[in-house]
């Protein structure tokens, strides 16, 4: 197996994963367009062809989400989880950690906009299940849940799916969210939310939870779900606020599919020890970040915060 590696920046605290096996990975749009019968791995019936199933939820004797190895990894769980440096300038790890796939639905056709509330409601369990399991590995010191949908944002095969991943490292940005927060002395969150609901970038609102399109927005309509309450984590989540936090991630995607809009998202939780208010951050891919973009870490946002709220709440 060739060795998958984590190397930060020369001098910036940026890190890159060097996993030259994913090049292998099916890219299933190609047979899509050329061929609407190849063969989807993640179907019923084609369990065999994917790694040993991790787990499943039933019902009625067939499995409605089932996770396992993602079989092209972005990570081992092997080698040295340790991050070291040989001098000054390079420092490196194994690419430590494990790599799951969680199919959310047996329905090729189906997107997670297409489920029902309880069913997001399920998967939204299985996210906070593989939390909690994965978080007593060896070496991990995060778990990264995230949602890749459409060929823009980086989805190679299209039946409904979520990654997770484990981390040797807390990410970059999450550390840069607990450092800014502390800054403050009280969650700042707390502040932002009572806020935000009611400024023109509000868009749902429920018992529990508050979504808005942020200030400084980078992607075309990015729009963020806060619970009301600090909760640091969805696993600290009981059933009303699953139920809740469902019901407004529906209304969203929703929204999103009403313009076929590829997206990505991913929950941000405090890391062990830290304090963090616990979040979703979902951003549409609609434009490709240019020469700009990836010269100032700036971006250029050709929708407003406040336009996309309006789209969000249906008055556009």
């Amino acid at each position: 197996m060739v060795k998958i590696e984590l190397r930060k920046d020369y001098i910036l605290n940026r890190w890159v994963i060097i996993a030259s096996e994913r090049k292998k990975r099916p890219k299933e749009f190609k047979k899509i367009k050329a061929n609407k019968e190849g063969i989807c791995y993640f179907c019923p019936g084609n369990e065999n062809l994917t790694p040993t199933e991790t787990g499943r939820i039933e019902k009625d004797s067939k499995w409605i989400i089932r996770w396992f190895p993602n079989k092209f990894p972005a990570v081992s769980h092997e080698g040295n989880p340790s991050i070291r440096s040989t001098n000054k300038y390079f420092t490196y790890a194994d690419a430590f950690g494990i790599h799951e796939v969680i199919v959310e639905t047996p329905d090729h056709d189906k997107q997670l906009a297409d489920l029902s509330e309880e069913r997001i409601k399920e998967v939204l369990k299985v996210y906070a299940n593989r939390i909690t399991e994965l978080s007593k590995t060896d070496g991990t010191k995060y778990v990264i849940v995230f949602k890749n949908e459409g060929m823009e944002a980086g989805t190679s095969l299209v039946h409904s799916h979520t990654q997770v991943m484990t981390y040797n490292k807390v990410p970059v940005l999450v550390e840069e969210e607990v450092n800014a927060a502390r800054a403050y002395g009280t969650c700042p969150y707390c502040e932002i939310i009572n806020i935000e609901k009611n400024s023109y970038r509000r868009v749902f609102e429920n018992n529990n939870f508050v979504s808005f399109t942020p200030y400084a927005s980078r992607f075309n309509y990015e729009i963020w779900i806060f619970p009301k309450e600090h909760i640091k984590n969805i696993t600290e989540m009981d059933e009303v606020k699953l139920d809740d936090l469902a019901s407004i991630l529906k209304k969203i995607l929703m929204k999103l599919k009403e313009m076929n809009l590829p997206y990505n998202f991913f929950l941000h939780y405090a890391p062990d020890g830290k304090d963090l208010h616990f979040h979703i951050e979902i951003c549409p891919r609609l434009a490709t970040w240019a020469g700009f973009e990836l010269a100032t870490n700036a971006t250029i946002n050709s929708v407003s915060p406040e336009d996309a709220a309006k789209f969000y709440r249906g008055e556009e």
